[in-house]
């Protein structure tokens, strides 16, 4: 048995939820067959905020480690290993805590030189990376015209704004935040998010080749009404809503196509693919150059800006960095 320490979240009795650092044993961890690991890093996402915030629909019994995504070592063999989605963080506990222990099959290999890196990206790098794979499939090129990208500012967005642009495309930002930071990782031109404010009409004049969406809700179905024929948008998040009010026009009038990416539940064999990639050729080094990192006792902080709408870039938490060392 080993002891170690965690940021746990925990209800209270008037029905509130707060995140705390806790002092837990390794023997108490689910998965009695699973891989014991110990973190080192690990990365700020929104479900992990929603979790945070006892989100039962993430999370259904607390107390509770958040942390979907975590980079450490087998205790085992002392390999650098990789894991991101499945139910680490949602009901197994996650990355917050010094430890986890999970499936075998749920763990990849860390590709990168450096494995903290790995948490610059996180889920949401990886999901940015899926994103542009699956636009990349099905024929998208930078001669088709401008690739829109919404919350771009966001942990997904973000990644994508620079990916795009190395990859050769026209990015055209959408974002709520000063435009400075997304000039700089490439885009051509940043929109305020009143470029998809509600509109009666079902389609208005496509400006966009493509498009990926990582606010859903209805910013995306009046995105949809911009696309050129024959265009694709992606769809990856919910932040503004999961419900999708539109009509079928877009669809049957301009031929375009709504697809999904889903990194959570894919098969491990998908995941590395992207991981290599991140690591090599689709590299990103202005996201990397920019992460911020922080100590288990700034996670609450950090968290809330999740879900009041002002968190920006990547910000990866480093076991580490204690209070006294900060």
């Amino acid at each position: 048995m080993s002891s170690y320490q965690a940021w746990q979240v925990a209800q209270k009795e008037d029905g509130s939820f707060w995140g705390h650092e806790e002092t837990l044993n390794t023997d108490d961890l689910p998965h009695g067959s699973g891989i014991l690991i110990k973190v080192s890093h690990s990365s700020l996402n929104y479900k992990d905020a929603l979790s945070a915030n006892g989100n039962k629909g993430v999370t259904r019994k607390f107390p509770h480690t958040p942390g979907i995504d975590a980079v450490g070592r087998r205790v085992d063999d002392d390999s650098p290993v990789l894991v991101t989605g499945y139910d680490l963080g949602m009901n197994t506990n996650g990355g917050f805590g010094e430890y986890i222990k999970v499936p075998e099959e749920w763990i990849a290999s860390v590709p990168f030189a450096n494995p903290r890196v790995s948490m610059i990206y996180g889920t949401a790098g990886l999901t940015a990376g899926l994103c542009v794979q699956k636009l990349r499939k099905i024929g998208a090129t930078p001669q088709d015209g401008k690739v829109v990208i919404t919350g771009a500012t966001g942990s997904v967005g973000s990644v994508a704004v620079e990916l795009l642009t190395m990859l050769g495309f026209d990015v055209v930002a959408i974002s709520g935040k000063a435009p400075k930071h997304l000039l700089e990782l490439g885009a051509k031109e940043v929109l305020p998010r009143s470029a998809l404010e509600a509109t009666k009409k079902p389609l208005v004049k496509p400006l966009f080749a493509h498009a990926i969406d990582t606010v859903g809700g209805r910013p995306l179905a009046e995105l949809l009404k911009q696309i050129q024929p024959g265009g694709s948008v992606v769809c990856c998040g919910m932040v503004t809503g999961v419900g999708l009010e539109t009509t079928v026009l877009p669809f049957i009038l301009r031929g375009i196509n709504l697809l999904g990416v889903d990194s959570v539940e894919i098969p491990l064999s998908e995941k590395q693919a992207i991981w290599d990639l991140l690591a090599g050729d689709w590299a990103c080094p202005k996201t990397e150059a920019s992460a911020k990192y922080i100590g288990r006792h700034q996670l609450d902080k950090y968290l809330s800006a999740f879900l009041e709408g002002k968190s920006s870039g990547k910000i990866v938490l480093d076991h580490s960095l204690t209070q006294s060392k900060i």
